[in-house]
C-alpha cells in the first residue's frame, strides 16, 4: 500500500510576543496558483529557496500534503506573475518548547497584527504542552487558513 504524505496540524492565536525571546524570524513570501475546498497549490519563497506545495481537503485536522523544491527563479516568476494577489508576507519564528517545535507566523501587509502559532503532530490524538503565549485554538476556522488570507 502506498504511503501518503500527511499534514496533521493545530493552529492557535498568539497572546503576546514572548515567543521571540530565543529565536530569529525568517521572511516567507507565498502565493496560491489554485485554491478551492478540495485542494490548494501554493508557491513559497524562503530566503534563496522556492517550494511548490499541493494540499488536499482538510478532514478533521489532517490533510494530504506534497511539497517539492523548485528552482528559485521559477518560484519568483510564479509568485509575481501567476499567483492570486495579494501575496502573503510573514515572518516565521521556530520556537522549541518541551520537545515540540512551534511555528509562529507574524503576518505583514494587509494581515498586519495577525499572529498564529502552528504545531505539526504525528497523530490527531497526540498530546502536547502549551506555551504561555499560546491563546485561542483556531484549527478548524477557515478565516485563519493561509490560502484565505491572500484575499
Amino acid at each position: 500500500m502506498l504511503s501518503m504524505a500527511k499534514e496533521i496540524e493545530r493552529k492557535f492565536l498568539v497572546k503576546n510576543s514572548s515567543y521571540k525571546s530565543e529565536t530569529e524570524g525568517v521572511l516567507y513570501r507565498q502565493g496560491y496558483l489554485s485554491r478551492d475546498i478540495n485542494s490548494v497549490v501554493r508557491v513559497r519563497l524562503i530566503s534563496n529557496k522556492a517550494f511548490m506545495t499541493v494540499k488536499g481537503a482538510v478532514v478533521g485536522i489532517e490533510r494530504p500534503e506534497f511539497e517539492y523544491e523548485i528552482p528559485f527563479s521559477d518560484g519568483e516568476f510564479m509568485l509575481e506573475n501567476l499567483c492570486k494577489k495579494p501575496v502573503i508576507k510573514k515572518i516565521r519564528y521556530k520556537v522549541d518548547f518541551e520537545g515540540f517545535t512551534w511555528e509562529v507566523d507574524e503576518f505583514l501587509g494587509q494581515n498586519t497584527g495577525l499572529v498564529i502559532a502552528e504545531l505539526e503532530l504525528q497523530s490527531a490524538q497526540q498530546q502536547f504542552p502549551m506555551p504561555e503565549w499560546v491563546g485561542e485554538e483556531v484549527t478548524g476556522d477557515p478565516r485563519y487558513y493561509n490560502s484565505n488570507l491572500c484575499g
